[in-house]
């Protein structure tokens, strides 16, 4: 998708973080923006902002773990701007940090029901949209470096665990749609200034309910002192829309993490060879 003015994209977790960098990208471009986010009055805040860079915007308050929900927010964004584009599977939310063994079964269905069903939500209620219109689109699956390899020493394996299902979704469904003219990339990038250490604060009561955020969370601050700008990830998303990037990553420094852990699946595979020589 190389002209995109006049376009229409729906974007979730779009009141602020990430999701806000890639609505305010998008609109610069000249993309009309449904802002979508599980709160209400952050998303309408949001989506004036982005009016006022001279597109159409919309507020929806969503949970995207909700599959109805996500079918009637499609019917309003196709009501509202007759036809839609661009899909940003980006809402995300992250356990505070604990082992595997200790997270509760509260803990794992909000964690997977919002990072990895709500994407698979996201792609069941606008992906039909896309294909009616006939005149393509680019849907973009927010996952993490997290999803490419576990971070030793974060205890943030749920996060993880739901992130690696990201990435092998968004390459199913990449292969499912070659040659339809639907583009599909998957977003990993590593520490970006949000406040997604604060997202247990924001947990619905089917979950477990609101968890408090602490204010010695080491995590939190390094995102906040280290992070890269959310809008410098938006810009990378918008370039990849246009490239029909499938993988898009934000760190340089992070290739020598993936090599690290490539390298031990290599040796893995050697160790057979060896074995078999014995």
């Amino acid at each position: 998708m190389h002209e995109l003015a006049g376009k229409t994209a729906f974007v979730t977790g779009a009141a602020q973080g990430v999701g806000l960098g890639i609505a305010r990208a998008l609109a610069r471009a000249g993309v009309n923006v449904a802002v979508a986010d599980i709160q209400e009055e952050a998303a309408e805040r949001a989506a004036r902002e982005i009016a006022r860079l001279g597109v159409r915007s919309t507020a929806l308050a969503v949970d995207v773990a909700d599959r109805a929900a996500m079918h009637a927010a499609a019917e309003r964004v196709q009501s509202t701007f007759g036809r839609v584009h661009i899909i940003a599977n980006n809402a995300g939310v992250i356990t505070p940090p604990k082992p595997v063994s200790q997270t509760t079964e509260a803990e794992w269905a909000w964690t997977i029901g919002v990072n990895l069903f709500g994407v698979i939500n996201g792609v069941d209620a606008f992906l039909p949209l896309v294909r009616a219109h006939g005149e393509g689109g680019h849907i973009v699956n927010t996952a993490s470096i997290g999803g490419m390899q576990v971070a030793r020493g974060r205890n943030t394996g749920p996060y993880s665990v739901s992130k690696y299902g990201v990435v092998a979704f968004t390459e199913s469904l990449a292969q499912e749609l070659e040659g339809t003219g639907i583009g599909v990339s998957v977003l990993c990038p590593a520490a970006v200034n949000t406040a997604i250490f604060h997202s247990a604060s924001r947990r619905p009561e089917r979950f477990g309910g609101p968890e408090p955020a602490t204010d010695d969370d080491r995590y939190d601050r390094e995102l906040r002192e280290t992070g890269m700008d959310p809008d410098a990830v938006g810009t990378r998303v918008l370039a990849a829309i246009r490239n029909d990037d499938l993988y898009v990553f934000t760190h340089p420094a992070t290739r020598a993490w993936l090599a690290t852990r490539f390298d031990r699946i290599l040796a893995a595979y050697d160790a057979i060879a060896e074995k078999r020589e014995a």
